[in-house]
């Protein structure tokens, strides 16, 4: 029973007197008002802090997929992942529960529960040889059963990575009609959403290697055993077969083979986890070889190509027994390493020819690979918008790898030999694409066309971008010879999946009218059937991409989540573009939606919707607009992760939807609001004042107040707070802000924290506690106050 002090303050009861007013009742339930709104007030906080703290990940999904028709369990290995509820599957006709949720002890925990699992062995033991009913029962071995299954999960310093220290057991089911294919999968918890791993929809038998790691408790009771699975497995073709890498391993997979038949093994391992943070050179370098019934090495492969994902084909030369060996470059390996293979006399696409075609039009494509139908296809881009979209053919039930197709809206003309040298040049008219290949190792082409003084002419290359491997080089003269430009490698910021920028670009003003010729090589000097590429000769094409970061953000209701836009600009394009939200649910709101002229990036912030919205999470799509030159441009921001590679590289690695999800139970504060204009205009070297509606925020009247990342030169000289409302005055240091400064301000607000109490002492630390985040507000610093 709540007891309150006479005093009526306080929540304890006074132990110098337990003297209660008649009234007790009255104040009993005040403060049981108050106690209630504390707690609602202290939830907000929890959820909030772990929402700002705690940000649940996945490292591995394993196995990374599976047949359509059947049911099967994987593995999810991440980072605070407690609670989780719910799988979340892009695409239709797969489903997935959670069966479990598992965390290895902590050595504490470990060093408690060994003398009771031990005393518990014993007592079986000791039962085992009497003739006592009941000196065991079934209650005792399901808990010794625990006990065990608890400890062979503790392997001391065993889980060095905490990224993947926990697991989630979850059950997939995929339908037999469901799209062959990669989808992405998250995991929903407690705290939030996760980041999305591929998982793939096969169309062959699978067959899974045991988990890279299992634990037993070996007989002689000193503690667990790592117990490694087979490093060999039978399989019958086709089929797709799934793997984990360990230290030092390399993994077999064993099968029957007829003479003449054509086999590829297709891998995918880097295609399921790009990048790896922790371990160089920042990927899982997978290697095949193929052995006969002797172990002779039959067939080797590294790569696919350029491709970091190896594919090897073979002709069987006789009837027999052949193994599959899979192996890290470095024999590296840990548990995700993880693979999967599809074998078989698949369809498999290894090039086309040409690369990309005229939207609008029909262009006849040439196929290079193994057991296709045909060799050559008809792609219609009618009605196709510029962009990149997927080549695949089907043989029968099975249907290839994808390959990528590019449609243009410039002329497009294919090159001609011989155009070895200036002497054969092939003339072309600007602008244009060409689409060439380097028929043979040693081929160069050159193309002559006509230039005007003071011309800006921008030649690229398009190849590496499309799975061609061609590094090219790419140089432009005069009729003289005179060298003008030449480029080798440029990297192409929306292409971050690729660690080598192998394609060409150069930009150059023309000197004089006349003629002028652009060579182009493979620095390799290779050639071949898959060497092809597209050259694109004309004048700059200002244009820009949009990538949004993270691709799924979590908060609770009325929460104000901050996200980062990056602005990939190409071919001087340093207009400001101004950011939306599409075709959104109601009470979703952008703040500081603009990325400022010449800006590479901002950060911004999503206020999400008062109300919980039941089901899945929502799927939601921003867009940016600029002015170029008098042209409107609008482009939709592709959802991205920030991802690490060895320990110090960053890729922006494209994702299929950018996911909200919108969490809460019961009653909770509402949204703040900006008050005044936007964007604010803070004068070099003064103030400005910039006031947020507070009124349904429900915060404390003690606040700390603190830019989130801001620029350097601008913070925050005072703040002040009102029923209502909070004024913040920022404050703008003419050191080191200067006139032209733009981009947005973000707020955080924490409650002021207490000492840290410990037996022998209080500490001076305090520990703040994250409450909110305001809405973003635009700032221009300009020379004068306005």
């Amino acid at each position: 029973m709540l007891q309150i002090c006479h005093a009526g303050n306080c929540l304890l009861a006074c132990r110098r007197c337990r003297k209660y007013p008649q009234n007790s009742r009255v104040i009993i339930n005040v403060m049981r008002t108050r106690i209630a709104s504390a707690i609602a007030l202290l939830s907000a906080v929890i959820l909030t802090a772990q929402a700002q703290q705690v940000t649940p990940r996945i490292a591995y999904v394993y196995p990374a997929g599976g047949c359509r028709g059947a049911t099967f369990q994987a593995v999810v290995a991440g980072q605070f992942l407690e609670g989780t509820a719910n799988v979340l599957l892009s695409g239709d006709g797969i489903e997935a529960r959670v069966i479990e949720h598992t965390r290895p002890l902590s050595v504490e925990q470990a060093i408690m529960l060994q003398p009771k699992f031990e005393e518990l062995r014993k007592k079986k033991a000791a039962a085992a040889g009497s003739r006592t009913t009941g000196a065991w029962t079934a209650e005792d071995e399901k808990t010794l059963v625990e006990m065990s299954r608890k400890l062979e999960l503790f392997i001391p310093k065993a889980q060095i990575n905490q990224s993947i220290v926990e697991n989630v057991i979850i059950e997939v089911s995929i339908a037999a009609d469901a799209e062959p294919g990669a989808r992405e999968l998250r995991l929903r918890g407690p705290a939030g959403l996760t980041n999305p791993l591929v998982f793939c929809v096969g169309q062959l038998p699978e067959f899974s290697r045991p988990p890279a790691k299992t634990y037993r408790q070996p007989k002689d009771g000193k503690g667990p055993k790592v117990v490694p699975p087979p490093s060999e497995m039978s399989v019958t073709l086709p089929a797709t077969v799934n793997g984990q890498i360990m230290p030092g391993a390399a993994n077999q997979f064993r099968f029957r083979a007829r003479q003449g038949q054509r086999l590829v093994f297709a891998t995918s391992a880097r295609a399921l986890i790009p990048f790896l943070s922790d371990a160089s050179p920042g990927w899982f370098q997978a290697m095949l070889a193929l052995r006969d019934a002797q172990g002779k090495e039959m067939a080797f492969t590294e790569e696919n190509h350029v491709q970091p994902d190896p594919v090897a084909y073979f002709q069987v030369p006789k009837d027999g027994d052949y193994a599959l060996e899979i192996h890290d470059s470095l024999y590296r390996g840990r548990e995700d390493f993880v693979y999967r293979i599809t074998m078989g006399e698949t369809p498999f696409v290894k090039s086309i020819f040409p690369l990309g075609g005229p939207a609008g039009a029909q262009t006849t494509v040439e196929l290079n690979g193994w057991n296709l139908p045909q060799n050559r296809l008809t792609m219609d881009a009618k009605g196709k918008s510029p962009g990149t979209v997927p080549v695949a053919v089907r043989k029968g039930d099975l249907i290839s790898n994808r390959v990528p197709f590019t449609v243009s809206t410039l002329p497009e003309y294919l090159e001609r030999e011989p155009n070895n040298t200036v002497a054969n040049a092939q003339p072309v008219t600007v602008p244009v694409i060409v689409n060439g290949r380097f028929d043979r190792a040693g081929d160069a082409d050159v193309f002559r066309f006509e230039g005007r003084a003071g011309q800006e002419i921008v030649a690229e290359v398009v190849a590496r971008r499309l799975g061609s491997p061609v590094d090219s080089v790419l140089k432009l003269t005069d009729a003289n010879g005179n060298q003008i430009a030449m480029n080798d490698d440029f990297e192409d910021r929306g292409s971050d999946l690729n660690t080598h920028h192998a394609d060409s670009f150069l930009r150059a003003t023309l000197p004089a009218t006349g003629t002028y010729y652009v060579h182009l090589r493979d620095t390799q000097q290779n050639g071949g059937p898959d060497y092809g590429y597209r050259l694109r000769l004309s004048r700059p094409d200002p244009d820009f991409e949009l990538r949004i970061v993270p691709s799924g953000i979590s908060g609770r209701r009325s929460a104000t989540v901050p996200i980062t836009v990056y602005a990939l600009r190409k071919e001087g394009f340093t207009s400001g573009i101004a950011l939306a939200l599409r075709n959104a649910p109601a009470g979703f709101n952008l703040s500081g939606g603009r990325v400022p002229a010449g800006c590479d990036s901002v950060r911004l912030t999503l206020t999400l919707p008062t109300t919980t919205r039941r089901g899945p999470p929502e799927s939601l799509c921003l867009e940016g607009c600029a002015t170029m030159h008098g042209r409107e441009l609008i482009r939709a921001a592709v959802p991205a992760e920030d991802v690490m590679q060895a320990f110090k590289y960053h890729h922006l690695v494209p994702t299929q939807d950018f996911k909200v999800a919108v969490m809460g139970r019961g009653q909770t504060a509402g949204p703040m609001r900006l008050l005044g204009d936007s964007p604010m205009r803070i004068p070099v070297g003064g103030m400005v004042r910039v006031r947020f509606d507070t009124s349904a925020a429900s915060l404390p009247e003690k606040l700390q107040l603190e830019l989130s990342d801001p620029p350097p030169g601008i913070g925050i000289q005072s703040s002040s707070v009102s029923t209502g409302s909070i004024e913040i005055v920022i404050e703008c240091d003419a050191t080191v802000a200067k006139a032209g400064l733009q981009g947005n301000l973000i707020v955080n607000a924490f409650e002021p924290g207490f000492p840290v109490i410990s037996k022998e002492k209080t500490r001076g630390v305090a520990r703040r506690v994250p409450l909110a985040t305001f809405p973003a507000v635009a700032f221009d610093v300009v020379t004068s106050a306005p």
